[in-house]
């Protein structure tokens, strides 16, 4: 993903259980009416109910109004009884818990293109034209809040120390960004990065601990492979590779290491994926059928047409590097080389970008792995611009084992917001930056306390939103996507941080400290087979099928 105009969109903060509300009673009414089912505080109610009620006029307005308010109170505790979530819980995340960072960490970044840059720079070390660009846009306008964030990042103590790119002008951008003198969490400032023309020298140089590689993905498999051998910690970039027979090598490679290996699936860290997996635990959708995902946008940008740099040629490109592990050879291409994900030769468009995400959601929310079966289409029905990878694109993955259907869906030419929905018999989840969840009218577990009132399936059962602070600009559909999927910022302790610092910080704790990150080689493995069953399906037009015993696409 390219995160070059992000914003985060937000909202005030809302509780669980609670859809809103207004302004309380004061305090000796609200003391009143804590007690529901009698005693001496059902006496104290009854008692203000009757000395409102006396006051002629007023009083008639107030004892409508608190007797609704009970009645609304009481609802409310009878629902969160029944989903067993307690009444006045934190509707917040609190910040997560590490240790202070260690030893110093010295990272490599190999591409830095759009997201070798935004992982640099959520990693601490922001460009000075980023910088600059983003002071400006929050003088403009004090919604954006893009270096605020930045700047109040954890210092995560590690230091830029090689950069290695096939394009000169980003390149140059890297050993900028690693010399900044505006580090994040206010680390001190580094010497600059030394630059390599092949990332085997970056590796073999003894000048890193760690890589970050955020290449076209016909590069992945290679690089982790040989940075594994090299004894060098990983953060890839997904999709984690560009064919099936790739993932077989790098799931062998890492998995007889002792390196640590994130894959690059920041959504693993957004609040609201980790409140819906407390829901699922809860079982309050019950027997889950049918999951539905989608992608949505209707920009160039969304479509990968990003913009080639005036400053692109065969003389500031090695373009015979580039294309070194493509399977087709092809003469110098500014289009390829800036808009590569419109190619079979070194992506999977939709399936590796998008639907990787969608999926790595699911995923850590069901905990589903590989499904039994998979049948993709779709095709280039609006960008007639020579790519060879859809722009509209389904899919649909049979899990018979767990009684589950997900379908994903997607189309480039179109802005329409479809939510993440996963349906079980008595409730439906709707999870984006936050999560919605509605009772269904037929539900067998809520079906007395639909016919009893206090449960109504036209109104939210349960709404979780997370500790937004104001609201931020959002400028673009391609933005809003992720936006919504809480794919570029979330929240800690009420604090908005970026989705990727956490999942970056998560990888260099573990260094550190061991333990076990949260998109490791396993979860990688199932992401990039699910993807490559639906590639698979795609180019060959039938149904394919995952063989766990010899553990092969067929």
């Amino acid at each position: 993903m390219n995160d070059e105009h992000e914003r985060a969109g937000g909202s005030r903060p809302a509780g669980e259980g609670s859809g809103g509300g207004s302004t309380g009673p004061s305090p000796e009414v609200k003391e009143a009416g804590e007690g529901l089912t009698g005693g001496t505080r059902g006496i104290a109610r009854r008692d203000v109910l009757k000395a409102l009620a006396s006051i002629p006029v007023l009083g008639v307005f107030f004892y409508s109004f608190f007797q609704k308010k009970l009645q609304e109170d009481f609802k409310r505790g009878e629902i969160l009884a029944e989903l067993g979530v307690r009444e006045g819980a934190p509707a917040i995340i609190p910040n997560a818990i590490s240790r202070p960072p260690g030893e110093l960490i010295r990272v490599g970044i190999i591409g830095f293109g759009g997201e070798g840059e935004s992982l640099v720079r959520h990693a601490g070390y922001a460009h000075p034209d980023w910088i600059e660009e983003s002071r400006k846009e929050t003088r403009e306008d004090p919604r954006k809040k893009n270096l605020e964030t930045h700047l109040s990042q954890e210092d995560l103590n590690i230091a830029i120390t090689a950069v290695c790119d096939v394009f000169d002008v980003r390149a140059e951008r890297g050993l900028a960004a690693s010399s900044v003198d505006l580090v994040s969490g206010g680390g001190p400032q580094r010497q600059q990065a030394k630059r390599y023309l092949r990332y085997t020298d970056l590796l073999e140089s003894g000048d890193v601990d760690a890589v970050i590689i955020a290449t076209p993905d016909h590069w992945h498999s290679r690089m982790t492979i040989d940075a594994v051998a090299a004894g060098k910690h990983i953060y890839c970039e997904k999709c984690m590779t560009r064919t099936e027979e790739e993932t077989h090598a790098v799931h062998e490679a890492v998995k007889g290491s002792d390196i640590v290996f994130q894959l690059g699936h920041q959504n693993r860290q957004s609040e609201s994926h980790i409140k819906a997996q407390e829901v699922i635990a809860a079982d309050i959708l019950g027997p889950l059928t049918l999951v539905e995902t989608t992608t949505n946008r209707n920009d160039p940008w969304g479509a990968w047409v990003y913009d080639i740099h005036e400053e692109g040629s065969p003389e500031t490109i090695d373009w015979a590097q580039f294309e070194e592990p493509a399977p087709h050879k092809v003469p110098f291409s500014l289009e390829r080389f800036f808009r590569w994900r419109c190619w079979f030769d070194y992506g999977t468009g939709l399936s590796g970008d998008l639907l990787s995400h969608e999926y790595d959601a699911v995923n850590q929310i069901l905990g589903l792995g590989i499904p039994k079966t998979a049948v993709a289409s779709g095709g280039v029905y609006y960008f007639k611009d020579g790519r060879d990878v859809p722009d509209v694109f389904q899919a649909v993955f049979e899990y018979p084992e767990r009684d589950l259907t997900l379908v994903y869906s997607a189309t480039l030419a179109n802005g329409k917001s479809r939510g993440k929905l996963f349906m079980g018999h008595d409730a439906t989840m709707e999870v984006g930056s936050g999560l919605t969840i509605r009772a269904e009218s037929s539900s067998t577990r809520y079906e007395q306390k639909i016919k009893d009132g206090i449960i109504d399936p036209s109104l939210p059962l349960f709404t979780y939103r997370p500790g937004f602070r104001g609201i931020d600009a959002v400028t673009s559909a391609t933005e809003e996507y992720f936006v919504s999927r809480g794919l570029l910022y979330t929240y800690r302790g009420g604090r908005r941080v970026s989705a990727y610092h956490l999942h970056i910080k998560e990888w260099l704790d573990v260094i550190r400290n061991g333990g076990q990150v949260s998109c490791d080689i396993e979860r990688g493995f199932e992401e990039a087979i699910t993807c490559h069953m639906a590639t698979r399906s795609l180019l060959l037009g039938r149904k394919v099928e995952w063989d766990p015993v010899n553990r092969r696409i067929v």
